[in-house]
C-alpha cells in the first residue's frame, strides 16, 4: 500500500490511526511520505481536500475501521459534492469476520456508496497494486471525486510475493471523454456568432480542469461577459472588466439579471443546481443554452441544453481557440455595466461593530496577490463570496454540501501543498468550534495559517433564516457559552488579535498578515447583520 502511494508521488497522508489501520501506518515509517495526525477523522478528508485543490493532484487520507471510517463520511460527501479528487483508505476487521458485527466493524463501502466515484473492499492482497492504480486514475480523471479503498487488517498483513505497480490503467467501463465533439463545438461557435447577448456561467469545473487562463482568453477574444457559481469563484479575476459576479440566491442581482436576459448562455463546468439557479426553466426560456461538462450525467439533469457538449473544459477551450468567428457584443457589455452601477446593493451597517464587507475587501487587498482564501459555511461564506477579491490567488469553500468546519482543516491542507504562500481561513464562531481541535495539528506540524473568526455569538445564517421565515422566533441558534478565543489562542501558543470597530481594521489586518506564525483574529460582528 505504501509503495503504491510512493509510485503515485504522494508526499502527505492525513489521518488518524487505530488497530485496523496500524499495519499501514507501521509500514509508512519506512517511507518519506509525511503523515499528519489530525484530531478528528472528518477533518482528514477536509485537509486532503485543501491539499488536492491547491496542488492539482489527488489528496490522500487514511483512518481506522468502525467509528474512524464513519467519522470520515462527512468529509467524503463534501469532496464528492464539489468534485474534489481524494483517495480515502480505511482499515477493516479481518476478512473472515466481515458480516459478523465484531468490534469496530462497519460496512463503510456500503455506507458511502451514494457519494463516492467508486469504492473497493480488498479481498486479495495481490489486487492491491491494481486497485490503487485504478483508484488514483478514477479520482483524478473525468469528473473528479473521492474513491474509497477498504482494506481488512489480515490483507494489510499479507505478503505480495512479486510486487509490480501497473504502468497504465485500462478499465473497460470507465472511459471519460476529454475531447469535445467537433460538430458540437462548431454549433457553439455558430450560435456565438449570431448572439447579441451571450454570457458564460463558469463553475468549479473550470478550476478543476485548470482552464482559468483559457476561459479568460476566450472571454476576452470575443468580449463575452462572465458570471460564476460559488464554486467557480476565482475562475476569472474578481476585478476583470468582463466579470459580473456570482449568480444564485446569494449572488449579485445584476449577475442574475445578466444571465436571465442573455440570448446565449454558455454553462461551463457547472451543475445548474438550485443554489446557482433556483428556477432552471427560466434560464432556458428565450435563449440558447450550451452546457459544457466532463460528466455527461450532469448535462440535461436540471435544465435542458440546446447544445450539449461533453468533454474536459480545458480541451474544449483549446479547440475553440483554433477557430475564428466575428462578433460584436459592446452594446450588451455597456448594458451590463449600467446594471452593475444601478443595481449595486448598498449595505446598512451598525457602526458599533465590524462591517464584514469592509473587513473582507480590505483583507483581500492586503493579502498577497497569490494568496489562498478559504471560506467556511454560513454568513461568513456569503460575505466572502460577495466581497473577497481574487487576483492571482485561489478561493476555496464547501459549496455543494455546505459543510461547517471546513475552512480550518482545508486551509491546513492548502498550506502544506504550498508552504510559501499565504493562507487565510475565514469562519464564524459556530464553524470555528467545529474544527478548533485542529489548532493542535497546526501547532504540532508547524502549519502556519491565519484564522479570522467573524464572531456574533449566534448561528448567523440560521438566525437570519428564522428572522425572515419565522418572524424572529429563534430556536437553537444562541452560542452563549463559547470559549474566550484569547485563551484558546494562548492555550495553543498562537497570537490573538481582536477587532471591535471599523477604524481598527487596517492596522489589525497588517499586524495579522505581517506575522509569519499562526494567528487568530476575532472580529466582532453585529448579530443582526444579514447577508441579503
Amino acid at each position: 500500500m505504501v509503495k503504491c502511494l510512493e509510485q503515485e508521488g504522494v508526499s502527505v497522508v492525513f489521518g488518524y490511526p487505530g488497530v485496523a489501520i496500524c499495519p499501514f501506518y507501521d509500514s509508512i515509517l519506512d517511507s518519506d511520505i509525511r503523515t499528519i495526525l489530525i484530531r478528528t477523522e472528518q477533518n482528514a478528508a477536509h485537509a486532503a481536500s485543501g491539499y488536492a485543490r491547491n496542488n492539482g493532484g489527488v489528496g490522500v487520507c487514511a483512518v481506522t475501521s468502525g467509528p474512524g471510517a464513519t467519522n470520515l463520511i462527512t468529509g467524503i460527501a463534501t469532496a464528492f459534492a464539489d468534485s474534489i479528487p481524494l483517495v480515502c483508505i480505511t482499515g477493516q476487521v479481518n476478512s473472515e469476520l466481515l458480516g459478523s458485527d465484531v468490534f469496530q466493524e462497519a460496512d463503510i463501502t456500503g455506507a458511502v456508496e451514494s457519494f463516492v466515484k467508486y469504492s473497493y473492499l480488498v479481498r486479495d492482497v495481490d489486487d492491491i497494486p491494481r486497485i490503487f492504480k485504478e483508484a488514483f486514475h478514477i479520482a483524478g480523471t473525468g469528473r473528479k471525486g473521492p474513491v474509497l479503498i477498504d482494506v481488512p487488517i489480515d490483507i494489510q498483513n499479507a505478503t505480495i510475493r512479486n510486487f509490480k505497480y501497473p504502468d497504465s490503467v485500462n478499465m473497460r467501463t470507465y472511459k471519460p471523454t476529454l475531447k469535445g465533439h467537433a460538430v458540437q463545438i462548431a454549433k457553439v461557435l455558430k450560435e456565438l456568432e449570431k448572439a447579441k447577448r451571450p454570457i458564460i456561467c463558469a463553475g468549479g469545473g473550470v478550476k478543476l480542469s485548470g482552464a482559468e487562463a483559457e476561459l479568460v482568453a476566450f472571454a476576452e477574444k470575443y468580449r463575452i461577459p462572465v458570471v460564476t457559481t460559488m464554486m467557480g469563484i476565482g475562475a476569472i479575476p474578481t476585478e476583470h472588466p468582463l466579470h459580473y459576479g456570482m449568480v444564485g440566491n446569494n449572488g449579485k442581482a445584476y449577475a442574475n439579471r445578466a444571465m436571465n436576459e442573455s440570448d446565449l448562455l454558455i454553462v461551463v463546468g457547472a451543475r445548474v443546481a438550485d443554489r446557482a439557479v433556483s428556477q432552471p426553466d427560466l434560464i432556458t426560456k428565450n435563449k440558447v443554452l450550451v452546457h459544457i461538462d466532463v460528466d455527461p450525467a450532469e448535462i440535461g439533469k436540471n435544465a435542458g441544453a440546446s447544445i450539449p457538449l461533453v468533454g474536459d473544459v480545458k480541451h474544449i477551450f483549446e479547440d475553440f481557440a483554433k477557430q475564428e468567428i466575428v462578433c460584436d457584443h459592446d452594446d450588451w457589455i455597456n448594458t451590463l455595466n449600467e446594471y452593475r452601477y444601478t443595481m449595486k446593493k448598498v449595505r446598512i451597517t451598525n457602526p458599533e461593530y465590524v462591517d464584514p464587507e469592509r473587513l473582507i475587501h480590505t483583507l483581500s487587498m492586503k493579502m498577497q496577490e497569490d494568496a489562498i482564501y478559504v471560506a467556511d459555511v454560513g454568513q461568513n461564506q456569503i460575505w466572502s463570496c460577495a466581497y473577497h477579491v481574487v487576483r492571482k490567488g485561489k478561493f476555496f469553500t464547501s459549496g455543494g454540501m455546505g459543510t461547517m468546519g471546513y475552512s480550518i482543516p482545508a486551509a491546513m491542507g492548502a498550506k502544506l501543498a504550498t508552504p510559501e504562500k499565504q493562507v487565510v481561513a475565514v469562519c464564524g464562531d459556530g464553524s470555528f468550534q467545529m474544527s478548533m481541535m485542529e489548532l493542535a495539528t497546526m501547532r504540532q506540524h508547524g502549519i502556519h495559517t491565519k484564522i479570522i473568526v467573524l464572531a456574533n455569538k449566534v448561528l448567523g445564517m440560521v438566525r437570519e433564516y428564522q428572522h425572515f421565515t419565522y418572524q424572529d422566533r429563534y430556536s437553537v441558534i444562541d452560542l452563549t457559552g463559547s470559549p474566550d478565543l484569547s485563551k484558546i489562542a494562548e492555550a495553543y501558543g498562537m497570537k490573538y488579535i481582536r477587532v471591535e470597530k471599523d477604524n481598527q481594521i487596517d492596522e489589525k489586518l497588517e499586524e495579522l498578515l505581517a506575522d509569519d506564525a499562526s494567528v487568530i483574529m476575532e472580529c466582532v460582528i453585529d448579530p443582526d447583520d444579514i447577508v441579503r
